[in-house]
């Protein structure tokens, strides 16, 4: 019963029905909601450990693989040439057993000096096995629903301290094959989009003598940033294209500690539901990027993250944050925690989402795991060749 609500409320999301959905609700605690809905919601999950144990900070954090989901604009001041990592997150474990979320990045620099970076990923996003009933709960066939979108992305450098990137993204969302019919007798097919993300990065260190240092960053990215997606053809639904910006501060305390505090704040460019159709679709992309700032409460809209990482030795990492979404606009509210290791070319991340509330008030994201495997290395030289027995013949 847990899996078929959650479908359902994916399903809303996506804008399967005509019924009319209200932006406007009551909560738990009897306190207004106006809420921003998108399709495939997939594309706003932290693919990765270290950001996810540290309250969903990455956006001006120090660069690895994993920038190309956070900020593109960050690779080319990664310390290594080629990276690549792959992240495994059970989603909603709670309350089903076999949603997950697969992430798998990589990149390699190159021209004067890495200056610059290309990169790619790609997301996939299953819901398990979904037996679906009709609105009478009669049986409407069985299928596997699942999402996923591939990137490629190019950055470079602007300056010694400033850089600049953008991704392309191809989306695929399928969240209803296997249905026999659809309510009203409506189509379906697959969802597609096209989508683009573009960010900035400007990071500074100074140098403080006796192995310190302090580095100051900052990063702003535009994502998601394309067309509508349709699941049929009466309507059409905005993704979750998002304005982000982040700060971070690191402090090389001596030769062993290293310490970063990091904050984010993002705010989706899509307005909230029409109240009287509950949809958007007379909206263009344009209109609807700008008719973000005119509609609901701008300040409510945005979410906040904080980060802590502290690590020894470059070597082991404690991290912890904390995600802040107002009670209006979603009342997502956790705390996070995570380790990391480091040795040599290899690193592997765990993060974790201390559950919170008891009952139906319990975060349904409670005891999220992720776990990400990271390879970063420099170009492996070849081996000279061995001319030792040529050398001998002509010195004879």
């Amino acid at each position: 019963m847990a899996k078929k609500l959650a479908l359902i409320g994916l399903t809303l999301l996506a804008g399967f029905t005509n019924t009319a959905t209200f932006a406007q609700s009551t909560n738990v605690n009897g306190t207004s909601s106006n809420f921003v809905t998108t399709a495939v919601p997939f594309l706003r999950i932290s693919p990765d450990a270290r950001a996810g144990s540290m309250g969903d900070v990455g956006i001006a954090v120090s660069p690895d693989a994993n920038a190309q989901y956070w900020n593109v604009a960050k690779l080319p001041f990664c310390d290594k040439n080629y990276g690549f990592s792959a992240t495994y997150t059970p989603w909603l474990k709670d309350l089903v057993p076999d949603i997950f979320l697969a992430y798998l990045t990589g990149y390699a620099k190159f021209g004067k000096d890495g200056d610059q970076a290309i990169s790619a990923s790609m997301r996939y996003f299953s819901l398990g096995n979904i037996q679906y009933t009709t609105a009478t709960g009669d049986p409407n066939g069985q299928g596997n629903p699942r999402e996923f979108s591939f990137d490629l992305g190019y950055s470079r450098k602007l300056s010694e301290f400033l850089s600049t990137g953008v991704s392309l993204r191809y989306i695929h969302s399928a969240l209803a094959s296997g249905v026999s019919y659809m309510p009203g007798g409506g189509d379906y097919t697959p969802g597609n989009a096209m989508s683009a993300d573009l960010g900035v990065y400007y990071t500074k260190s100074h140098e403080t003598g006796d192995n310190k240092s302090r580095t100051f960053s900052f990063g702003a990215v535009a994502s998601n940033i394309g067309s509508k997606i349709s699941y049929n053809s009466s309507r059409k639904d905005f993704i979750p294209m998002n304005l982000g910006v982040g700060v971070a501060y690191t402090a090389q305390l001596d030769q062993y500690n290293t310490i970063t505090v990091a904050a984010d704040l993002n705010k989706l460019l899509v307005p909230v539901l029409d109240s009287l159709n509950g949809s958007n679709d007379q909206l263009g992309v344009v209109n609807g990027i700008f008719h973000s700032f005119a509609t609901g409460n701008q300040a409510k809209e945005i979410d906040a993250s904080l980060g802590l990482e502290w690590w020894y030795q470059k070597t082991f990492a404690v991290r912890a944050g904390y995600f802040y979404e107002d009670p209006t606009n979603g009342d997502r509210q956790y705390m996070t925690c995570g380790l990391g290791i480091k040795y040599n070319v290899f690193q592997i991340n765990a993060s974790y989402l201390v559950p919170q509330g008891s009952g139906i008030t319990r975060n349904p994201l409670s005891n999220t795991l992720r776990f990400s495997l990271m390879f970063e290395f420099d170009k492996i030289e070849k081996a000279a060749p061995d001319n030792s027995d040529n050398s001998s013949g002509s010195a004879e």
